[in-house]
């Protein structure tokens, strides 16, 4: 089973590793890249001109950066999701998904194990969960790095931020913003207008933690001048919630998301929620001598 809705992966300065697409395409999962236009022929030679998108850089010209620097220094990837948005709807989605360009793999979470998952089935059970409530603008999976094997999790969270992997209502009142933490800006204005955001714990990305990698904002920022100007920008937008800190080794920002428990999901009056454990056909297969062996459904 794949999604409903289409995927974009941004991307810059990486056709040589594609790390999000390699793992799309090797389990099945169609998506499309948005690249510059001096990277088309790049990106096209690994994955084909069909799953190519040239951004279309009047984006960057009309983007709203959140500070007084205008084009003098990178704006980050925030013009090329609104153009990724933009299509979306242009193509008459209801919802799309936007995904950073260094995500190694997914993974189901079940019974404290970290499973990997060979199709698209987790990004269709995010997608109807989030269709049946009204609030819900914006969804994606939890981080590889911030799930212990020993610990238990609840199915998702309300209310938090959510970061490089996108599932977004595409009638939002919004579009992304800020040379930095666009993803932690957006999760906020959404949330102080009394919308839903949900994080899924049962799905998780294995992203690639920032400046590990080349390209991207790794080039375009954090190689030259760190990790503070970053938090900078989200506490000055976001005074009431966000404050400086150190976290990782490197500055970085906290922020508090408690005054948004009162944000309740709202049910669609026309759904019924499935009874029991709907796994949407998904099984627990291992391999054994090279073949593939059900051991749960």
């Amino acid at each position: 089973m794949n999604p409903k809705h289409p995927i974009y992966i941004v991307s810059k300065g990486r056709s040589e590793v594609r790390y999000t697409a390699n793992y799309l395409d090797k389990t099945g999962v169609p998506f499309t890249m948005v690249v510059e236009p001096s990277e088309v022929d790049a990106y096209a030679r690994h994955v084909g001109r069909d799953r190519v998108l040239e951004l279309d850089l009047s984006y960057k010209e009309r983007y709203d950066v959140c500070d007084d620097l205008g084009l003098t220094k990178s704006t980050g990837p925030g013009p090329a999701r609104n153009f990724a948005w933009d299509h979306a709807v242009s193509i008459g989605a209801e919802w799309h998904w936007v995904m950073d360009d260094n995500i190694r793999g997914f993974f189901r979470y079940n019974r404290n194990q970290l499973i990997p998952v060979a199709d698209g089935t987790i990004f269709r059970a995010m997608e109807t969960f989030c269709e049946r409530y009204t609030n819900v603008l914006m969804a994606g999976p939890q981080y590889f790095m911030f799930i212990a094997r020993k610990t238990s999790y609840p199915a998702f969270v309300a209310n938090t931020r959510i970061y490089s992997c996108n599932l977004i209502r595409n009638d939002a009142p919004y579009r992304w913003r800020g040379r930095y933490n666009e993803d932690t800006d957006l999760s906020l204005r959404m949330l102080k207008d009394g919308y839903c955001t949900v994080q899924f714990n049962a799905f998780i990305q294995d992203k690639l933690t920032t400046q590990t990698i080349g390209g991207g904002n790794t080039a375009e920022f954090y190689a030259a001048e760190g990790t503070h100007p970053k938090s900078d920008m989200l506490v000055k937008l976001h005074p009431d919630v966000a404050r400086h800190t150190e976290r990782f080794g490197r500055d970085h920002h906290y922020v508090d998301y408690a005054p948004f428990r009162r944000n309740k999901l709202i049910r669609r009056e026309d759904v019924e929620l499935p009874e029991g454990v709907d796994n949407m056909g998904m099984v627990l297969q291992q391999q054994i001598a090279g073949e593939w062996r059900t051991i749960r459904r």
